[in-house]
């Protein structure tokens, strides 16, 4: 006897007759979906009046980096022969998205951070600009291991207690996360650019213009130290010996009055005027090689020194993106509208599988 196999599959008819007993259960609670839409709309428009717009600053930059080489092969190669290093070839370290990143560092953002601005007339910093901005001066008043922390101009990092790195790492955060912004939009293109956001428009482009400032300082000082360092040491050997030098020259006149009118036949007497004179020679001859490299030294300094030209910067008003009436209207309506359906849906489910 062939017994029958239950068929588990909905088929179509069925599916579509669930889908009308659904429609027509939503249908029946549509007051309560309309109220939830009107609820939700009036939020969203609540919101839309709270939410404060969002200045957007954008600065682009173009890095030039010359790099040594070229017509001061030769000369380089010279001075490398004679223990010399003029800091040819280095200072890749920032190149490409390594820049990029630099922006972005905490250090590089809590330097700027504590940089002077004006703002209504009285000089702060840009951490104290922020702290105001964020409202954070009122919830503090009532914290009294908060209530004295201040953010005075260019103060040294040294002076911060763990307290003011606790504060400053959350600045960090809050910026990293969501108001600071750098990318180059193509590879083959030296542009970088970077958007910095804030409900304060002054912040925005305050924060910008001295980010990049401190990033420039930072990176042309790092970029050219050792050029500048052998120059330094250059212009202190030059002197030294310019000043050895003038003394040989003044022995040698001084040497000269003492064998005035000397008898020919005494030439041991001479002898002083003629070690002088070879002192004279040879600190010479250093001396011409010593400002040869000097000069050497200053213009692969100037080679080695970046150049990072700003081509846009943030100009008044600044670009603004608000929160519309209408946008609240429509997504807090068809929010609430929607989550209200959920909630009729699973509630009729477990209904259903109460009684069941």
């Amino acid at each position: 006897m062939n017994e029958q196999i239950p068929n588990d599959e909905i088929s179509l008819k069925e599916l579509l007759e669930k889908a009308k007993e659904w429609y027509a259960y939503l249908l029946s609670q549509w007051k309560i979906i309309v109220l939830a839409g009107i609820i939700g709309a009036g939020l969203g428009l609540a919101y839309s009046f709270s939410k404060k717009p969002v200045y957007t600053a954008t600065l682009s930059f173009a890095l030039e980096d010359e790099k040594s080489g070229g017509g001061l092969g030769g000369a380089l190669g010279l001075a490398s022969s004679l223990g010399l290093d003029l800091g040819g070839g280095g200072g890749s370290i920032f190149t490409g998205s390594n820049l990029t990143e630099l922006f972005k560092s905490r250090s590089m953002v809590e330097q700027t951070l504590m940089s002077p601005v004006v703002v209504n007339g009285k000089t702060i910093s840009l951490a104290e600009m922020y702290i105001q901005n964020q409202g954070w001066r009122e919830k503090w008043n009532n914290i009294p291991k908060l209530k004295s922390i201040q953010f005075l101009p260019e103060t040294k990092r040294t002076y911060f207690t763990r307290v003011h790195d606790s504060i400053l790492g959350v600045v960090y955060q809050d910026l990293s996360k969501t108001g600071l912004s750098v990318a180059q939009k193509d590879k083959k293109i030296a542009i970088i650019n970077i958007d910095v956001n804030s409900t304060n428009e002054l912040f925005a482009k305050y924060f910008t213009e001295a980010l990049v400032k401190q990033v420039s300082d930072f990176y042309i000082f790092t970029k050219s130290k050792k050029a500048r360092m052998n120059m330094a040491i250059l212009q202190k050997q030059t002197d030294s010996i310019r000043g050895e030098l003038n003394g040989a020259i003044t022995g040698v006149a001084v040497a000269n009055d003492n064998t005035f009118n000397l008898n020919p036949a005494l030439n041991v007497r001479r002898a002083p005027s003629a070690r002088r004179q070879v002192d004279v020679q040879a600190n010479t001859a250093i001396l011409t090689e010593l400002v040869k490299q000097s000069e050497l030294a200053k213009v692969t300094l100037r080679k080695e020194t970046p150049l990072i030209q700003v081509i846009d910067k943030p100009i008044l008003p600044l670009k603004k993106e608000k929160f519309g009436k209408a946008k609240g209207i429509k997504i807090g309506g068809f929010l609430l509208s929607f989550v209200t359906v959920l909630g009729l849906v699973f509630r009729r489910i477990y209904s259903t599988i109460s009684l069941g």
